[in-house]
């Protein structure tokens, strides 16, 4: 569904105009700086401001919110008395405005984003070296990406057949949702939007060489986020097999979803969480998320491929050519294209030598 404030649709008025045609009928001086900013945020949000295609709707949403409110805050927390036009932004408003969100103490995960959609609007005006790096501001380039803790049920004492009985004792359909990240390390949103009966296919479908092929069947997974990034996971084991199974049976027509055929992302979600809640699945109650039952499985299949638990869960250091390979395998099930990711669920590499209880790690490489 289209949000006006967030991506209206372009002005018929603007057919046939560039958008420096349209800039350039609004002199720098002559509007309020507000009105530029959206003036801005309607000709460019959409795009992404580094490849060739369209955001998704949540990432123009949530830069729209931030690039308002940057504006608000250089004069209310800043100190500026007079808002710019924002095509003549520069670096020092960044500078003081990263000033202000070290005082607040805000998190290098934070404010990477932040920088992130200000490189944005320094590219829609012309200014692309407007923001430096994260650290020339005070923080460290990027953040430590490895856990630090097991996330998954069983790594915190949760009994997770136990607790699964009692979701699918409450709503059968988040059971089957939890079934499946748990089976096949789905996100949420992946599992209670699965289509069983049209998202199964064939191993010939999936384009992967026949050195590649584990299952005749594998599910075909498209990320509601990551750049809906496509993978295909293979029904290999008896787990799998029983959770698919449970979910067409679930499921009684051909685009059925598992939240039910009725539900919207937001409303199967909603759903979801509110049920978990209810049987205590939070981290102030049991101290887990559904997202645990991921963890699960992704740190299930690190101990498959490399014959030890996951420094997450204490284990010790494998011959460097099984970790990669047990790392990359986890990224890929996962549904992330760098290897780097799969410390997020399995921790950060040990240094050699260093004993599986000990705290030292090395951060992941790229």
């Amino acid at each position: 569904m289209r949000t006006s404030s967030v991506q209206p649709r372009r002005r018929a008025a603007w057919v046939g105009s560039s958008p420096r045609d349209v800039l350039a009928a609004h002199p720098v001086g002559r509007h309020a700086p507000e009105k530029v900013l959206e003036l801005l945020i309607e000709l460019f949000n959409k795009e992404h401001t580094a490849l060739a295609k369209t955001v998704s709707f949540k990432t123009r949403q949530a830069r729209a919110q931030f690039l308002r409110r940057f504006l608000r805050d250089l004069k209310h927390k800043a100190g500026y008395k007079t808002l710019p036009d924002p095509r003549n932004l520069s670096e020092r408003h960044v500078r003081d405005m990263a000033a202000v969100w070290r005082r607040e103490g805000l998190g290098i995960g934070t404010v990477q984003t932040y920088f992130s959609f200000l490189r944005g609007l320094a590219q829609w005006i012309g200014k692309p070296g407007m923001v430096r790096s994260a650290a020339a501001y005070g923080w460290p380039e990027r953040r430590c990406e490895a856990a630090q803790h097991d996330k998954s049920w069983s790594g915190r004492g949760v009994d997770v057949e136990a607790v699964l009985a009692k979701v699918f004792a409450k709503d059968e359909r988040v059971g089957v949702a939890l079934d499946l990240m748990r089976a096949f390390a789905l996100r949420c949103k992946e599992a209670v939007m699965f289509k069983p009966h049209m998202n199964v296919v064939p191993f010939e479908a999936t384009g992967l060489p026949e050195e590649q092929r584990e299952s005749d069947l594998y599910l075909r997974v498209k990320a509601g986020s990551k750049g809906g990034r496509l993978r295909f996971v293979p029904v290999n084991t008896s787990r799998r097999q029983a959770a698919l199974s449970r979910a067409m049976a679930l499921c009684s027509t051909q685009g059925e979803s598992v939240s039910g055929p009725s539900l919207t992302l937001k409303q199967a979600l909603r759903r979801f969480h509110y049920v978990l809640g209810r049987v205590g699945v939070t981290r102030e109650a049991l101290g887990v998320t559904g997202h645990g039952l991921r963890h699960e499985e992704l740190n299930a299949v690190y101990e498959v491929m490399s014959g030890m638990p996951s420094p997450v869960r204490g284990g010790s250091r494998p011959a460097p050519e099984v970790e990669r390979n047990s790392r990359k395998a986890v990224a890929e099930l996962a549904g992330h294209s760098r290897q780097a990711a799969a410390g997020a669920y399995l921790g950060a590499i040990l240094f050699k030598g260093v004993s599986p209880n000990a705290n030292k790690v090395e951060p992941e490489s790229q």
